[in-house]
Formats: structure tokens, C-alpha cells, sequence
């Protein structure tokens, strides 16, 4: 009698766990914003990069030129470092901190239980809608030494002779930081939702401990709001490193380069010049230029950034 012996063979499981479900799905949803990344920034950064490295232009084959775009800039440091970089830093390190303080100051006066605050909050907020071309035409308006506004405040309050404002080389830049107060409430919102953030209970404790108003907030919400001004000051710093549309719309760079700026003279180089591998030099210097002050905040903050709940060093 014949016996049949049937053995169970193993077979490999076609299951998906939970948790590669949900790693596959998380990267289908990302999918879009990692082929624009791709595509649109990680992609043109590397082919800057090689292009760097190259003497070209729109009309003819690209010359392998090594080192010599970089050369040529440290070299000959007239227009990109005592002119671009030196207005691009003076606007940086002027518009930053006007803009975090007076984001600030906004946002403690919007945090107040007052009648109609929704509509102080939106009214704040609209202008940071609005961004571009259309805010230089308008401070183009704003700044006109003989219609403008600005001007004929400065004469009815007795001042006969207002600056020319972009129109002046000493005055274009200081006018440049001013415009740059317009978007301030983009930074206001951010502040707000970090004031309504800082407990009660702390501002109780400070208060049965004695602390008027300056006390509270030098010791209670400042202390709360550094994470908060941490972000501002790095976003803002990148920002206005690469600061272009104002300049560019409204002074051309003028008057005899005062608002030249290195995205500006970077945009000339490539599109006016035609010297794109010059241009893409120029424009890996000013990226790792941003990066050492974004690292240089970053490793400060140490000092000065408090995160709630974390331990005493």
C-alpha cells in the first residue's frame, strides 16, 4: 500500500505591515513636492555648481575654466565685495532686527483683550499679503519727493526739505529698510501664536512673586518667546540676504549702485552679461555666505534660546 506523504512548504507572505503601508503612503503623498524639489531646486543648484566651473554663456560651447570665475571674484573685489555684498549686509543687518522688534511690539499690543481685536489683527496682517512688484510700485508712490505721501507728511509737520529718498544715494538704502517694514506681519502673526503659547501659570507665579509689567515680561515672556524669535531671525537673515525685487524694480540698483545687491549682481552677470559661469560662482559664494551666518545663530542660540522643559546645562 502506497502511503502519500504531503509536506508543507513554507511560502512567502504577501502581507504588508501597518507600518510599510504608512511609509509607502507617506512618500506617494510627498511624491509632488520631492520631484518639484528635484526638479525646480536640488536639480538647477548642482548643474550652478558645475556650471561654476565653466566659462558660459547663451551663444557658445561652454570652456572648462577650473578655478578662474572664483578667482576672478576674490580678486577683483570692487563690485562684488565693496559694493553687493556690503549694501546686502548693511540691509540684512539693519531690516532684521527692526522687523523681529517691531514684529514683537505689534504682536504684545494684538495680544491684549481690547474691543475689535480681530479687526486689528487682519488690518496688521493685509499688508504681508500683498508682496513683489506690486509693493515696489507702490513704495515708488509712497517715497516721491514731490507727490509722494511720505513727503508731503514731512512737509506739514515743517520739514520744507523731506529726502529724495530712493532717489538719493544716501537716503536709498535707509528707504530700502523702511519698505521692508510692510511685511511685518507675517513675523506678527508667528509672534502671536508664541505669546499665546506662554501658560498663564507663569505670569501668576511672577506676579505673586512681586513682578510688575517690565518684570513679567523681561523675565516670563521673553524667556518664552526666544524658540519664537530664534525662527524669525533665521528666516529673516536668509530673506533679506537675498533681498532682489525691491532693488531691482524700484532703483535699477542705483542711484551709482547705493541698493546694488548681490542677488541683483548676480541676476546682471547671468542675464544682462551673459557670464553664467560667473554668475553661478557668485551665486554658491552668497549661498555659503548665508549658510555660515545661519550656522553661526544656530550655534549661538545655546546661550540665549530657552525650550520649556528641557534641562538645566
Amino acid at each position: 500500500m502506497n502511503t502519500t506523504v504531503s509536506a508543507t512548504v513554507p511560502r512567502a507572505s504577501g502581507h504588508i505591515t501597518n507600518q510599510t503601508r504608512e511609509w509607502i503612503w507617506g512618500y506617494i503623498c510627498i511624491l509632488p513636492w520631492l520631484l518639484g524639489f528635484l526638479i525646480f531646486t536640488a536639480g538647477p543648484m548642482v548643474f550652478s555648481f558645475y556650471l561654476s566651473f565653466f566659462k558660459a554663456d547663451y551663444l557658445t560651447a561652454s570652456v572648462f575654466v577650473g578655478l578662474q570665475n572664483y578667482w576672478t571674484m576674490f580678486f577683483d573685489p570692487i563690485e562684488f565685495w565693496m559694493l553687493a555684498l556690503r549694501n546686502t549686509a548693511v540691509y540684512a543687518f539693519t531690516s532684521v532686527p527692526i522687523n523681529v522688534v517691531l514684529a514683537l511690539l505689534i504682536a504684545i499690543l494684538l495680544n491684549q483683550k481690547v474691543k475689535g481685536l480681530a479687526l486689528w489683527r487682519t488690518i496688521f496682517y493685509l499688508p504681508a499679503v500683498v508682496q513683489g512688484v506690486a509693493v515696489s510700485l507702490l513704495w515708488i508712490w509712497l517715497f516721491h519727493p514731490n507727490y509722494g505721501p511720505i513727503s508731503g507728511f514731512l512737509r506739514s509737520i515743517g520739514i520744507q526739505n523731506p529726502p529724495l529718498w530712493i532717489w538719493s544715494e544716501e537716503w536709498a538704502m535707509p528707504a530700502m529698510v523702511i519698505m521692508s517694514t510692510w511685511g511685518v506681519g507675517g513675523s506678527m502673526i508667528i509672534f502671536l501664536a508664541g505669546l499665546q503659547g506662554v501658560p498663564q501659570s507663569l505670569y501668576d507665579a511672577a506676579s505673586i512673586d512681586g513682578a510688575g509689567n517690565w518684570g513679567r515680561f523681561r523675565f516670563v515672556t521673553l524667556p518664552m518667546m526666544t524658540p519664537t524669535l530664534f525662527f524669525s531671525v533665521i528666516m529673516g537673515l536668509i530673506g533679506a540676504w537675498q533681498m532682489f525685487s525691491q532693488s531691482y524694480i524700484m532703483t535699477q540698483g542705483g542711484p551709482n549702485n547705493a541698493t546694488l545687491t548681490a542677488v541683483l549682481l548676480i541676476y546682471r552677470k547671468a542675464f544682462e552679461q551673459f557670464k553664467l559661469g560667473y554668475a553661478s560662482a557668485l551665486a554658491w559664494v552668497l549661498f555659503v555666505i548665508i549658510l555660515v551666518f545661519s550656522l553661526l545663530v544656530i550655534r549661538s542660540s545655546t546661550a540665549w534660546v530657552y525650550y520649556e522643559g528641557e534641562l538645566a546645562k
